[in-house]
């Protein structure tokens, strides 16, 4: 009797639990889905660093504090996509040239290609609890060397660059799909190892 008694509270203790946690998964779910960093009309930027190393890796950051700051004063005071869209057409050879500018004072003897178009290759990216898929985007490209390493990436236009989207927890695996830790779960419940049931 007494371990039917205990077998209830057990039971009746784990359903609460999973009813509370069912909750806090939906409350989540509802949040990502109204959170949304970046508007449907966007123009963004996207470095891609020649390859992984540590030496690439700052050269890229390099490019993106050079370019990213001059573009934000380029488009501060715009509140029109066309008007920033002409804009940063207008200026494609001049973020070449600053690009440029930054590899020769790092004595690097990477190439630079810059691109703009609204066919830009992103990979998908998790940024806070919102996911932003893979797909094709409006975008400035610039490509450093091979472009084979890790990318960065912010909105130009509406201006986000202060948030570093490069900080998202998935990347992109060569079929565009995010690549996903191996990981074995355990799942265990304190309760039941604590009344010896499990």
């Amino acid at each position: 009797m007494k371990k039917l008694i205990t077998y209830s509270i057990a039971i009746i203790v784990i359903y609460f639990i999973i009813v509370n946690v069912l909750s806090l998964i939906n409350t989540d779910k509802a949040n990502a889905e109204d959170y949304q960093v970046i508007p449907d009309e966007a123009i963004r930027l996207r470095i891609l660093a020649n390859s992984d190393n540590d030496a690439d890796q700052r050269l890229k950051r390099k490019v993106r504090d050079r370019i990213s700051e001059e573009i934000a004063v380029w488009v501060e005071d715009i509140d029109d996509i066309e008007e920033a869209r002409k804009l940063i057409a207008s200026k494609t050879d001049t973020i070449q040239q600053m690009a440029a500018e930054v590899l020769a004072e790092e004595k690097s003897s990477q190439t630079v290609k810059v691109e703009y178009g609204k066919n830009i290759q992103f990979p998908v990216k998790m940024y806070g609890n919102y996911v932003y898929p893979a797909g094709e985007y409006e975008a400035v490209l610039i490509t450093l060397g091979k472009g084979e390493g890790a990318n960065w990436w912010c909105v130009l236009f509406p201006p986000l660059c202060f948030l570093d989207f490069s900080f998202g927890t998935t990347t992109a695996s060569e079929d565009g799909l995010p690549k996903q830790p191996k990981q074995e779960v355990k799942v265990k419940f304190f309760l039941l190892e604590w009344l010896g049931l499990s």
